[in-house]
């Protein structure tokens, strides 16, 4: 049977994040994606200029419409917005009984717009870390979402970790890709259990859509029956690769995207 992946996210009409990078990531993994759109932005490689919020009425139909053709074995969620998106999402989760979810609790663009309203927080982390398997926070997520400074190191790194747990989720994968040091370090935190993912640091400026690519990996992995574990050192390998490859695209003019099917081009 076809594997099947959900994205719920927002649109990035420069293709680098969002809709479009989830949709490139589940390709090049070879898993058949679909998504939901909860908002619109109009972006590129140098910012985000707006956004355009979807009714969550919807957003709701978009879920319904999906799961009632498609046997969705795994779902990701990226930026959503807006409280009322938060709330329809929630529901639609529950409603079609939504299984192996990844989280990225997206806040802030990495040009520096605000893409979550203030009062949405409380939301996010009452309705939908809980339903989470796993969740992505960057460092500065991490930090918003926990009320602390953004870690220094490892040892904050887990604190904040922990922190996260205890809203429900089982699992929580801290990722250091704004830390510095030769190695960018991810922690993979249960409730028995701390996995070390180490990978060299690429000196690239094209990093755009980084944290949208390795959220989505991790459902495509996990939509082929990989464990969680190693769909994240999957996920992992493959973010890092197409983080290497991307100064091969000449895109945009600001922080490009990564190169998704890396693999493909180098074969060709």
């Amino acid at each position: 049977m076809t594997a099947i992946a959900l994205t719920i996210a927002s649109s990035d009409p420069g293709g680098g994040a969002g809709i479009q990078a989830d949709l490139k990531t589940f390709a090049a993994l070879g898993v058949y994606g679909v998504s939901v759109i909860a908002a619109l932005t109009a972006q590129n490689t140098q910012g985000v200029s707006a956004i355009h919020d979807v009714p969550p009425d919807f957003i709701a139909a978009q879920i319904d419409a999906v799961f009632s053709d498609f046997n969705i074995a795994a779902v990701k969620i990226g930026m959503l917005g807006r409280v009322g998106a938060i709330e329809a999402v929630a529901r639609g989760l529950t409603r079609h009984k939504a299984r192996n979810i990844v989280l990225d609790p997206v806040m802030v663009a990495s040009s520096g717009a605000r893409l979550l309203a203030n009062d949405a927080v409380g939301a996010l982390k009452r309705l939908l870390v809980p339903r989470a398997l796993v969740i992505t926070p960057n460092l500065p997520e991490a930090a918003a979402l926990t009320g602390a400074s953004v870690a220094r190191n490892e040892e904050e790194m887990e604190i904040q970790a922990r922190a996260l747990l205890e809203l429900g989720v089982p699992n929580v994968l801290i990722k250091g890709g704004h830390g510095e040091g030769e190695e960018s370090v991810d922690l993979l935190i249960g409730e028995d259990e701390v996995v070390r993912l180490a990978a060299k640091r690429v000196p690239t400026k094209n990093t755009h859509g980084t944290g949208c690519t390795l959220s989505s990996a991790i459902a495509a992995r996990l939509a082929k029956d990989r464990d969680l574990i190693a769909a994240i050192q999957d996920a992992k390998a493959y973010v890092t690769a197409a983080i290497a490859a991307a100064d091969q695209l000449e895109v945009g003019h600001g922080h490009g995207p990564l190169n998704h099917f890396y693999a493909r081009r180098s074969a060709s």
